[in-house]
C-alpha cells in the first residue's frame, strides 16, 4: 500500500501550527504504518435512542480510525435523502448537541479515537458559539465540519476553534480551482475534506466515472500538502479501495446508515454495522 501522504513525514509535520492533537496522532500513525484512515459517519441516537455511544465503541471495535459524528438539522442543504431521515428520527429520539456532547464525553473516558463533529452553522449559532466550543473542548471533540460555512465567512469559527484546541475542515469540491484550494488548505487545521461528487450525500452504486475522480484528487494532491480525506457516496470496498490509492482516508457515511436503517432492534445495529465496517477494508 502506498504511503499515507506524497511527502516525508517531517514536512507534513513541519506544516502544522497546533500542538499534537489526536487528529494529528492519528495520521502519523497510519503514516508510520503506511495504511490510510477508514472513517464513518452515524447520526446519533439513530436508529434506537440510547445507541449512540455503544455504537461509537462498536466502530471502534471494528476498526475506524475516526469517527464523524452528525449535529442532526431540520434543513440540512448538503445531505441526501438517508441522512436527512436519519436526522428526522434522531431529532425525535431527542438527539442534541448537549446530548452529542454527553455521549462524546462518556465515550471519550474509554477511547482515543478522535472525533469530528459535523454539521451546519444555525444550529451552533442558537446554541451559543462560545458555549459550543468550551463545551466541545470539554468533551474531548476534536475537530467540526460546518458543511455550509466557507473559510472566507468563518473567521468567529476558527477564532474560537483555536483557542479551545478544535481542528477546523473545511470542504473542497470538485469544482474548486486550484488557488482556493490552497485557501482552503490554509484555513483548515490538520485536514481537507473532499467532496466527491457535486451534490448532496448518499451512497452511490457507480463511485466515480470517466476518470472524473481520479482527475480531481490528482489535483488535490497536486496543489495541497495537508492530509485529505474523501467522502460522499463510498459504499463498498472496492470506493475505499479507490480513493486509499489517492487520498488518505475515506469517509462512509449513508451506506452506514442504510445498514443500520434495517435493524430491528440495538443488538441487530451494533452487529450490523460492525460487519459492515470490517467488510470495507479493501
Amino acid at each position: 500500500m502506498e504511503p499515507i501522504c506524497n511527502f516525508p513525514a517531517p514536512v507534513m509535520n513541519s506544516i502544522y501550527t497546533n500542538v499534537m492533537n489526536r487528529i494529528r496522532k492519528t495520521f502519523d500513525r497510519l503514516l508510520s504504518e503506511r495504511k490510510k484512515a477508514l472513517i464513518p459517519y452515524i447520526t446519533p441516537e439513530f436508529p434506537f435512542k440510547g445507541i449512540t455511544v455503544p455504537l461509537l465503541r462498536e466502530l471502534e471495535k471494528s476498526g475506524a480510525d475516526m469517527i464523524e459524528v452528525g449535529i442532526p438539522f431540520s434543513d440540512p442543504l448538503a445531505d441526501g435523502a438517508t441522512i436527512q431521515r436519519s436526522s428526522e428520527l434522531a431529532l425525535k429520539n431527542g438527539a442534541s448537541i448537549p446530548s452529542i456532547l454527553h455521549a462524546a464525553t462518556e465515550f471519550r473516558q474509554m477511547s482515543e479515537v478522535p472525533l469530528i463533529l459535523m454539521g451546519y452553522i444555525n444550529p451552533i449559532l442558537r446554541f451559543g458559539m462560545e458555549r459550543f466550543f468550551e463545551e466541545c473542548s470539554a468533551a474531548g471533540v476534536d475537530g467540526l465540519i460546518i458543511a455550509d460555512l466557507p473559510p472566507e465567512e468563518a473567521a468567529d469559527v476558527k477564532k474560537a476553534s483555536a483557542a479551545h484546541s478544535i481542528s477546523n475542515v473545511f470542504l473542497i469540491a470538485p469544482t474548486t480551482s486550484n488557488e482556493r484550494m490552497k485557501k482552503i488548505e490554509d484555513a483548515s487545521t490538520d485536514f481537507t475534506y473532499c467532496v466527491s461528487v457535486t451534490g448532496v450525500t448518499g451512497a452511490r452504486s457507480q463511485f466515480s466515472s470517466n476518470g472524473s475522480l481520479e482527475h480531481f484528487l490528482q489535483r488535490v494532491n497536486e496543489h495541497t500538502r495537508k492530509p485529505f480525506v474523501v467522502g460522499f457516496g463510498i459504499s463498498t470496498s472496492e470506493h475505499v479501495k479507490e480513493v486509499w490509492s489517492h487520498a488518505d482516508g475515506a469517509v462512509v457515511g449513508s451506506a452506514l446508515i442504510d445498514v443500520l436503517s434495517g435493524a430491528v432492534n440495538e443488538k441487530e445495529a451494533l452487529e450490523k454495522s460492525a460487519r459492515f465496517l470490517r467488510s470495507l477494508r479493501p
